[in-house]
């Protein structure tokens, strides 16, 4: 009877060897499992993230056409502004009697254009003799010594500079007062 128990039991432990190496297989594969799935996960969040990333750089990139696609077209009207101004500077007393209509109509084209650039976001810079050279509104044309100045003021305005929303179009050209000599 101590034969047939210990074969008995034999045949159970052969019977147990299996369910093991079975439960310890589906262990591995659960592990495997588990590490595809943080990994399908870690991809999965991180190609969320790219898309968010992606609508947020075109949401800028869209305000920004928005904004500044015009710009090229701003920059080359600004020479018809300044003709506009140099035809009012140029008209003396005696055009302006002889033709008044003709200088008010240039002087509403003109007032027109303003009207049109502050409508796009367009804001000229009208610095005044006296102000300060500020190097991110103005560019220096000459600098000379003025008596009565103090180095880096103004000193002569010859055209006025242009902002488009919070870019410089075009700097003001200024002249400005430098260190008298002594």
């Amino acid at each position: 009877m101590s034969e047939k128990k210990d074969e008995m039991l034999e045949d159970q432990e052969q019977l147990n060897e299996p369910l093991a190496e079975d439960s310890a297989d589906e262990s591995g594969e659960l592990e495997t499992l588990r590490a595809e799935r943080d990994e399908f996960r870690d991809r999965f969040m991180r190609a969320l993230a790219d898309a968010e990333n992606a609508r947020k750089r075109a949401d800028r990139d869209r305000r920004e056409a928005e904004n500044y696609g015009g710009s090229k077209l701003a920059r080359d009207m600004l020479p018809v502004f300044d003709a506009l101004n140099r035809a009012l500077d140029a008209a003396g007393e005696d055009v302006r009697a002889a033709a008044p209509a003709l200088i008010e109509g240039v002087e509403l084209t003109q007032r027109e254009l303003l009207n049109v650039f502050k409508r796009h976001g367009i804001v000229a810079i009208t610095p005044v003799v006296g102000d300060r050279f500020d190097p991110q509104h103005h560019e220096a044309m000459f600098e000379a010594p003025v008596p009565g100045t103090k180095a880096g003021d103004i000193i002569q305005v010859m055209d006025n500079g242009f902002m488009l929303h919070d870019r410089l179009l075009r700097p003001a050209k200024v002249g400005v007062s430098s260190t008298p000599k002594s």
